[in-house]
Order: structure tokens, then C-alpha cells, then sequence
């Protein structure tokens, strides 16, 4: 296994658990106990962990997986959310898409549509997050928008002031919110409130709202609050969905799309 690999595993660990010790680490992984170790003090010397007697615990009281250390977890949701998303946009249209995994397969979705590979613009996206811009830019028939703002290192995404400027002289069709949490008593939600800023302006200028997120944040809340819940048109999410949720949502109004 790979030292990137092994961090990817050690972090998610991390995250589900709250605290590993080197030998259950090391055990999970096949590896030395020796090899966890140095992984968990190059990790801590990043900040990304706290160093304790025997293990590591998370670092900080609001963890979040910087998404460059992000496994395919719930690959297979993730993708069919996203081709479900992508074929709710129409050609021509303007496209804001915030950052995270899930819209970053909504856009490879909305790349490999054929219907999309020529136009003047075929599609105009809008989005703060580099990661997606980076990926798009190389698609000629898409006319590519970057918002300004200081990149967040957890999620690559443009955060801050600078972003108004360009989201307050544009109209969108749709946007489409990566979230951390979604709940119809707390709306749409992420971990960063500055980042939850941005992806709001987002909202704010799209004639409709759609939400792509597997069924494992749907209930939950998180600090930031993006948008309240009667501000999204759909819900585009995976069908191990709870029927009570899904109903929850239908009734607040909220079009309910489950692949």
C-alpha cells in the first residue's frame, strides 16, 4: 500500500472513530507498527492529527477530511447522484457548482455528455472551487467561470469578499450545492461558515437550487448554514434514502430524485 493510500485509510479511520491506537492501526492495514507511527507524526506534524500515547485522536473539535485525502466513499451513490444531476441541466444553460466529491462528479458528468460537446457556449460554469475548474478548463465548448477569493486547502474552494464582486454581476439557471448536512428543520449546511457564504451567493443568483447528496447527509446538521431548506427546488440522492426522509423533504415542498 501505497503512503498515500495509507493515509487516505488512516484519516477515515480517524474520522469515523475519533481516536487509534498504532497496533489496531497497523493491524487494519497490514502494516509495521513502526510504519503507523511515523504516519501518524508526519500527519500530526501537518496538522491533521493530534499525537497521543500509543495513537492519535482528531485534531480539533469540528473535524473535516480535507478532500484531497477523501477515499471513493460512497463512490457508486456519488456517481449516479451526479449523472442524475447532470442530466437536469439543459444545453446552454449557466451552471453555478460549489465545490466537494459529489460535484466534482457532476462535473465529469456534465463533460462526458454528449449532447454538450459543442455549443457557443454548449455550458457556461460558475464555480469557486479549482479543483472543477481545473477539470473543465481543458473542455473548450464550456465557457468556465472562476470566482475570486482565498482557496480553502480542505475543499479547494475560493472563499472570502473577493467572490462578491463576481457573484453579484452574474444570473444563474441552476446551482448545484455539495453539502455537508441537509434537513428540512435546518436547511442546507457545510463546516466552514465562510465557505457556506459563498456557496449562498451561489443560491441566491440561480433561478432554481438542486442539492446532490448521498443519503448519509440527509438528517444532519452542520455549523454553517448555507441555505434554508424551502430555498432548493430538488434533492438529487441515492435510494437507501429512509422513506420517512424522502417523505419529510416531499413535503416541504422539495422534489425528491432518488438513483
Amino acid at each position: 500500500m501505497s503512503r498515500d493510500a495509507r493515509w487516505k485509510s488512516l484519516l477515515e479511520l480517524l474520522v469515523e472513530r475519533g481516536r487509534l491506537d498504532v497496533e489496531e492501526a497497523a493491524a487494519e492495514l497490514a502494516v509495521s507498527a513502526a510504519t503507523i507511527r511515523r504516519d501518524f507524526d508526519q500527519l500530526a506534524e501537518q496538522q491533521m492529527l493530534v499525537r497521543t500515547r500509543g495513537g492519535a485522536v482528531v485534531h480539533g473539535v469540528s473535524y473535516e477530511l480535507p478532500l484531497r485525502y477523501k477515499t471513493a466513499r460512497h463512490a457508486s451513490e456519488k456517481e449516479r447522484i451526479a449523472k442524475a444531476v447532470a442530466a437536469l441541466v439543459a444545453p446552454g444553460e449557466a451552471v453555478g457548482l460549489t465545490g466537494g466529491t459529489t460535484t466534482t462528479e457532476v462535473a465529469r458528468a456534465l463533460a462526458v455528455r454528449g449532447d454538450l460537446a459543442s455549443g457557443s457556449p454548449a455550458l457556461t460554469v460558475v464555480t469557486n472551487a479549482l479543483n472543477i475548474a481545473n477539470e473543465l478548463a481543458v473542455r473548450p465548448q464550456f465557457k468556465i467561470v472562476v470566482t475570486g477569493g482565498v482557496a480553502r486547502p480542505q475543499s479547494y474552494e475560493l472563499i472570502g469578499p473577493l467572490a462578491d464582486g463576481v457573484l453579484g454581476q452574474i444570473t444563474l439557471d441552476v446551482a448545484v450545492l455539495g453539502v455537508v448536512a441537509f434537513d428540512v428543520a435546518h436547511g442546507a449546511a457545510a463546516n466552514d461558515e465562510a465557505e457556506a457564504a459563498i456557496n449562498r451567493l451561489l443560491c441566491e443568483r440561480a433561478g432554481r437550487v438542486i442539492v446532490a447528496a448521498d443519503s448519509s447527509k440527509l438528517g444532519r446538521r452542520a455549523f454553517a448554514r448555507i441555505c434554508a431548506a424551502d430555498a432548493v427546488d430538488t434533492l438529487v440522492t441515492d435510494t437507501a434514502a429512509g422513506t420517512d426522509t424522502v417523505r419529510r423533504f416531499t413535503e416541504a415542498g422539495i422534489e425528491v430524485v432518488t438513483v
